[in-house]
């Protein structure tokens, strides 16, 4: 039988592991740190309950996809909830929105809330559902860097799509010409979040991905998103792929211009197909030392990072829902200080999670469990203990504000992760979330391949690689890796 290793268990790792078990291999997951899941984790504070990473799941059909795959019926593993409201949105000057999960529910809502026309809202988010689905089998579900994703017949209804995919705009400049209400703008530019990217800089092509929440809709697994992670790996351990965790690899093993396998700090494992699900900055720079790395891909800009407090806060917030955001006042400004001034706005962005909405043993009774997020740049040498503390003060004087009630009075828990904790625990570099940024029109072309066109046998997987970060997205890079690498009874032992 022939071996696959792969390097990290991130939720791209472990459904790449899952995809090559299914393929006949035997596969072995190794892990720096005690446990799986990547920035998937969850941990308590007292007797409050955390996701410690990703908090928004969509397009979940990826998940139960690996369930299908391996000949299990999903619902056995993990089980879901559709959200309704997906969000709920505040505004400096009092305003609110709720987003529904119906498209028309939340077209209504944002004409009663913002006075913007309902039908010019169902417009939008129609295009957004015709682009995305016009585009996303090719773009997104295969490889860029083969020849026959274009030789499909998917290209051509792809092609039909470029002109209105907004290359040549950026994503805030298309909104602005469909929209005048600029709270509802800051809405739909908020999505650039989702990749760490910047509204003001990144390409229109990026209005699709409104279509997941509002068209698709977002979801909630019973237990959390660790419960997404967890699944999994109990579904890879009955299909024999076993996980070494405290094993970190030190270097992916070479013959010429083909891998033999990975040494760890405790032994040399010979493999055929080597999978790395770590960031694809210290795969070359740590694990392949001696081989010529693409420096181009490597020094793209990274995405943004994030400031994460987790609050355990006793007291019940009946008008706050699983997701919340409270928009700063001036969003040009805030995205400017991140990405040009590599530092933190005085009024941020402010999302905030409540799993203890959905799950009420995730905080005592009559509490909640909060992780409050603010998008910030990744690290350079920045004082993040100076940003830490400031930027506490600005989100607690804005919640405290909005919500018309002393925040900091109601903390008993409280837990800070800083880009700097991110690299250290994830090895994502410079504690970017996302790998590189989406800040230009041809982003999505110059990720890093989901294969090495040096070495054979060496394939990548997760944020840092095409198609991209994110829960759907790194499942799709398994995906992609799952159907490039041969059959296990095809591997050449010459």
């Amino acid at each position: 039988m022939a071996k696959a290793a792969v390097i990290g268990s991130g939720i791209g790792g472990i459904a790449a592991a899952i995809r090559l078990a299914v393929k006949g291999y035997d596969v072995t997951v190794f892990e720096a740190n005690d446990t799986f899941g990547g920035k998937m984790q969850e941990f308590w504070l007292g007797n409050y309950r955390f996701d410690a990473g990703p908090s928004l799941f969509t397009l979940p059909h990826l998940v139960d996809e690996l369930f299908t795959l391996a000949g299990r019926t999903p619902s056995d593993y993990f089980t879901y909830t559709r959200l309704d409201p997906v969000t709920h949105y505040f505004w400096p000057d009092g305003s609110q929105v709720k987003a529904y999960a119906d498209a028309t529910a939340f077209a209504q809502e944002v004409e009663q809330q913002l006075d913007v026309p309902k039908q010019d809202v169902q417009q939008v988010l129609a295009k957004s559902s015709r682009l995305y689905n016009g585009t996303a089998d090719t773009f997104l579900h295969k490889s860029l860097h083969k020849a026959g994703t274009y030789l499909s017949t998917d290209v051509l209804k792809a092609l039909s799509c470029l002109s209105d995919l907004g290359l040549t705009t950026t994503m805030h400049e298309a909104n602005s010409a469909l929209f005048s209400d600029t709270r509802f703008v800051q809405l739909l530019d908020r999505f650039a979040t989702y990749n760490g990217s910047d509204p003001y800089q990144a390409p229109g092509t990026l209005n699709l991905i409104p279509h997941l929440e509002h068209n698709i809709g977002a979801f909630y697994p019973e237990g959390g998103i660790y419960a997404i992670a967890a699944s999994l790996v109990k579904l890879a351990e009955e299909l024999g792929v076993q996980f070494r965790y405290n094993e970190k690899v030190e270097q992916i093993t070479t013959a010429g211009n083909k891998i033999t396998g990975v040494r760890t700090i405790k032994e040399t494992y010979q493999a055929d197909v080597v999978v790395s699900n770590m960031d694809v900055v210290p795969t070359y720079r740590r694990l392949l030392p001696n081989q010529s790395a693409p420096e181009k891909t490597l020094q793209q800009p990274r995405s943004s990072s994030a400031l994460i407090y987790y609050w355990g806060i006793k007291k019940e917030f009946p008008e706050l829902h699983l997701h919340n955001i409270f928009f700063s006042q001036d969003y040009k400004n805030e995205f400017e200080h991140i990405f040009q001034h590599k530092t933190i706005s005085p009024d941020p962005t402010v999302y905030v999670n409540i799993t203890s909405k959905l799950s009420a043993e995730d905080a005592p009774a009559g509490c909640e469990n909060w992780f409050v997020m603010v998008n910030v740049p990744h690290n350079e040498g920045q004082d993040w203990e100076k940003l830490k503390a400031e930027t506490r003060q600005a989100v607690l004087n804005k919640l405290s504000k909005m919500l018309h009630t002393d925040i900091a009075s109601l903390i008993e828990q409280e837990q800070v992760l800083d880009p700097l904790l991110i690299e250290q625990r994830t090895s994502s570099y410079a504690g970017a979330l996302y790998g590189s940024s989406s800040n230009n029109r041809m982003a999505a072309f110059l990720r890093h391949p989901n294969f090495s066109s040096k070495l054979k046998g060496l394939y990548f997987c997760g944020g840092s690689v095409h198609p991209g970060g994110g829960i759907p997205l790194c499942l799709l890079s398994a995906k992609i890796v799952g159907e490039l690498v041969p059959l296990s009874t095809k591997i050449s032992h010459s």
